[in-house]
């Protein structure tokens, strides 16, 4: 039942070469990694873009959080504005969790970079975001901003690159990495007993709540027999039941079972389309 706190820089003072800032899109990479993580279980705390890095420091810290995700992007001394480019991960050196977590992170974000070769694992001392967090902790530096190719390909790829953090942040948890598609509304059925919520799409995953006959719920996305599941402030897994049976199970709206069942669907009320981007990761430079 992972919980990941997402730190999107809170810097508007550092202005892009083409257009926007750094707060501006790192916070829009946020939005964008967020209905891929949800919809693969990782429940999600954002910071406040007005405290500053102190103030994410100061409430990540006030959570039980298992990771912490600082997204920045980079800019050159003046002396060499415009002339560097890369992405480097910064963990702190005495972290084998944020090593690892920088690792596959570089394994995710190489095959989209069109440098892969400076996409880097760097261990650092001198940032906040690593160092003061009780959660293990990354902050990514997304390329340079004050580079226009590194720019462009930030602005112009976000989905892509929301993507491959995604990719990491669930492999990193041992979760499936789902696609999230149109969200459903539905509604618990059991002979009256509960239907546990799970931290992973296994029977041997932990048990992050319990959700009575009729509770109302939210489907995100179908993986094997289970369905990820939002309800009552947190994402995870419930299981699904492809035959009409008196058990616990979420059941779609697609079932038509041909004798009569308690399982039941609300309708359609929302229909909010997200990525069409295919299950597997483009390579945008190839």
């Amino acid at each position: 039942m992972p919980f990941l706190f997402l730190s999107p820089s809170t810097q508007e003072f550092n202005p892009y070469i083409t257009e926007g800032n750094e707060e501006l899109w790192m916070n829009r990479l946020a939005d964008q990694m967020e209905p891929y993580l949800h919809a693969s279980g990782v429940n999600t705390v954002r910071n406040d873009p007005e405290a500053g890095a102190a103030g994410a420091i100061r409430l990540s810290n006030q959570g039980d959080y298992d990771f912490h995700l600082a997204l920045h992007s980079n800019a050159s001394p003046e002396a060499l504005a415009g002339q560097q480019r890369g992405v480097d991960f910064y963990y702190y050196p005495a972290s084998a969790a944020g090593l690892r977590m920088a690792n596959i992170l570089v394994d995710n974000i190489k095959p989209i970079y069109p440098l892969p070769d400076r996409v880097q694992a760097r261990p650092t001392t001198a940032i906040g975001e690593v160092r003061r967090t009780k959660a293990p902790s990354v902050l990514a530096e997304l390329g340079y901003h004050d580079n226009v190719d590194d720019a462009n390909w930030l602005t112009g790829n976000l989905d892509a690159i929301a993507q491959a953090l995604s990719v990491g942040v669930t492999e990193y948890f041992g979760l499936p990495f789902l696609i999230p598609g149109e969200i459903q509304d539905g509604k618990v059925a059991t002979n009256g007993s509960n239907l546990n919520l799970r931290g992973l799409p296994s029977t041997d995953g932990a048990v992050l709540t319990q959700m009575p006959n009729g509770a109302a719920v939210r489907i995100l996305a179908e993986y094997n027999d289970w369905y990820s599941i939002f309800y009552d402030g947190l994402y995870g897994f419930a299981e699904r039941q492809s035959a009409c049976e008196p058990s616990c199970r979420v059941r779609s709206h697609n079932c038509r079972p041909a004798r009569p069942c308690r399982v039941h669907f609300l309708p359609w009320r929302e229909s909010r389309p997200f990525s069409q981007a295919a299950q597997m990761l483009p390579n945008i430079f190839p």
